[in-house]
């Protein structure tokens, strides 16, 4: 229980609410400063800066060249980073990245021809996804460890959006067009966030909300691929685990396979064996990456040389052979799958931004480098465009083939091109070895892909530290789980949303107290021993002041000071004279926060205690100057610091203190 100021050593400098430093009260009477009126241009573009530049000039580098062709240069070096890091490329670089673009080669050969499968589309368009694409990253994306290409959870969304409009099996071909069309879209739609920098619109998809939709589609994937690990021929459409598990059970007597089931099962143990050694030992980390396709060669000799496809082995068969055939002409550009189009692209577009962008954040921030997020936004959708004209799904920079890339030892994003210059030789010369690849090898290598992506560990952190954003992570698991892709993502969306709303409609507020022998105020909550000020409450609000909180801030500040009132009378302390609201976490208040604070001054006016505001930012106390809000309380009311205000108000509790 907070105690009343009672007898203590003198204090004549010390630090006050916020850690800032109390002014010096050497006969100086600091007044709270109000800045210089702006215009209103300057104020709308004062905000659009803060909004899409965060506070930067745009412009501040070009107005500091000297001549029009450096100008020039400056802005083909922003909109492709190439030639700004190419300049310093040598022979050691081009090394690591050789050996991390063959390495994530080995890796993304098998993975793609699987990934397509979970697409619904041919196995050779995975292919084109780690070909033309990341060719483009490297042009115009900032990230050195990103590897692009093909990822299982936008191939499994993609998929279960695309096979709701038109059935894969018996329209292939709209099927496909419909596939590009999307992926056209999603790229339109990542380069738009990019080139309007309005990058912060993903943000709403918080990272708990992510591992746990990451988790549920690592599930749904993995569930789904025993269809070809236990070699079932007539499986379920739909993706919850109920309709997944109906569909494996009601096979189990007559639709299993046991020379597939012994394929599969014997690689998966392989994959699972050493990605767990690579992960014990870094230095074997090429042994997790070169499993998959190490898998893929000695199974396909293995049903090759056994002919088990003649006795119920489901294979690969044909990948067709070239390089991508254009397929601007295929797109739809008119007609209603126009806008069936878009929405599937834009949902894929923005689930494969947010994870793209996440991952070359774990990685900048790993090798202390620097991401830029708008920038990343355009090369992905400019890849994502230019892969839609030339027989690409949509892809993105995923987490498992990164942080191979970057194990491996990459040094730019140039190991793309190598990855990019392997998968163009496999699919120009290697394709018919795939011929008698068995399709439970392919269910094996996602399943270990997959697993991956259930990240329990961050899952249990997110429990201790934050259970609001628990809730988000395990709404996201289940409805994805249970329900679909979409819906889970819905309600990732909604709960996050959900979340900002009630932090920005109930807005924390406390009481502060002054610590014994210094002029520091800090909430009581949290430092029980401090002391109250007889004759005075102090409330701190900790947040912006706007419509959707003015009325809930004025309600929360009254039954504060109710109950400091019933408090303080039970103790026999005088009545309570002055309210003190300190504002240092109160960036910005509009005219219903004004409006509040005016209700508030009157209802304490009745009461005979005076209305005290401590410490007001620039913005909050230009705007209440407008308002006039300072001649109704009083010039004098409006504090520096708390410790400013008290000492003007209740000088008694300062010298005892």
């Amino acid at each position: 229980m907070p105690r009343a100021v009672s007898d203590g050593g003198d204090n004549l400098n010390g630090s006050d609410v916020g850690g800032s430093q109390a002014p010096s009260h050497f006969g100086t009477d600091y007044r709270v400063s109000f800045p210089p009126n702006k215009s209103l241009l300057q104020e709308f573009s004062g905000t659009l800066k803060d909004l899409f530049f965060a506070g930067d000039d745009p412009l501040r580098q070009y107005k500091e060249q000297s001549s029009w062709s450096k100008r020039v240069w400056l802005g083909l070096r922003n909109v492709f980073p190439v030639l700004e890091w190419g300049r310093h490329y040598t022979l050691s670089k081009f090394k690591g990245d050789f050996i991390a673009g063959l390495t994530i080669a080995s890796l993304c050969i098998p993975q793609d021809i699987g990934y397509a499968k979970l697409a619904h589309l041919p196995p050779e368009i995975g292919l084109y996804g780690s070909f033309v694409p990341p060719l483009i990253y490297p042009l115009l994306g900032t990230s050195r460890d990103l590897a692009m290409g093909p990822m299982a959870v936008v191939a499994l969304l993609l998929g279960t959006l695309l096979q709701k409009e038109i059935d894969p099996k018996t329209h292939p071909l709209e099927y496909k067009r419909l596939a590009f069309t999307a992926t056209f879209f999603a790229g339109i739609t990542q380069a738009a966030l990019g080139f309007f920098r309005l990058g912060f619109i993903i943000e709403f998809l918080s990272h708990a909300a992510i591992i746990g939709f990451m988790g549920g589609a690592a599930i749904i994937i993995a569930l789904q691929q025993l269809k070809g690990f236990l070699g079932i021929k007539n499986f379920t459409n739909k993706t919850d685990i109920v309709s997944v598990m109906k569909s494996i059970f009601k096979s189990a007597h007559h639709g299993w396979n046991w020379q597939t089931i012994l394929i599969a099962a014997s690689f998966l143990g392989f994959l699972l064996v050493t990605k767990y050694i690579g992960k014990k030992k870094k230095k074997l980390f090429w042994m997790s990456a070169t499993a998959p396709l190490i898998s893929v060669i000695v199974s396909t000799f293995f049903v090759y040389i056994s002919r088990a496809d003649k006795h119920g082995v489901a294979i690969v068969k044909n990948i067709e052979k070239g390089i991508n055939p254009p397929s601007a002409n295929l797109i739809y550009f008119s007609g209603p799958f126009v806008l069936k189009g878009f929405k599937i692209g834009a949902v894929a577009g923005l689930i494969a931004l947010t994870e793209a962008i996440a991952v070359g954040r774990t990685f900048a921030g790993m090798k202390d480098y620097k991401l830029d997020g708008n920038k990343e936004m355009m090369a992905l959708g400019t890849m994502n465009v230019v892969g839609s004209l030339t027989s690409c799904y949509v892809t993105t920079g995923g987490f498992a083939r990164s942080a191979v890339n970057c194990m491996a030892g990459c040094k730019t994003a140039a190991s793309n091109v190598v990855m990019s210059i392997v998968v163009l030789l496999t699919l120009l010369f290697l394709t018919p070895l795939f011929k008698y690849t068995p399709n439970a090898i392919l269910s094996s290598i996602i399943i270990s892909a997959v697993l991956g992506l259930i990240d329990y560990k961050a899952a249990y952190h997110i429990w201790k530290v934050d259970k609001l954003d628990f809730l988000a992570c395990l709404g996201a698991f289940l409805g994805v789980v249970f329900s679909s892709v979409e819906y889970g993502l819905l309600i990732a969306v909604a709960i996050s949303i959900a979340k900002v709303l009630l932090q920005s409609t109930r807005p924390k507020t406390a009481l502060l107290g002054n610590l014994p022998r210094t002029t520091i105020y800090r909430k009581i909550e949290q430092y029980p021993d401090v002391t109250t000020v007889p004759g005075m409450v102090i409330v701190q609000v900790d947040s912006a002041i706007y419509f959707t909180n003015s009325n809930y801030v004025k309600e929360r500040i009254l039954r504060w000071l109710e109950e400091e009132e019933e408090r303080q009378r039970q103790q026999n302390f005088p009545q309570i004279e002055f309210l003190i609201v300190e504002l240092s976490a109160v960036v910005d208040i509009d005219t219903s926060g004004i409006y509040a604070l005016e209700e508030l001054f009157r209802a304490l006016k009745k009461s005979k205690i005076q209305l005290i505001l401590a410490n007001p930012g620039p913005t909050v106390i230009q705007k209440l100057r407008s308002a006039k809000f300072p001649e109704l309380i009083g010039e004098d009311k409006i504090s520096l610091t708390v410790g400013d205000a008290v000492k003007r108000f209740a000088p008694k509790a300062v010298d005892s203190v």
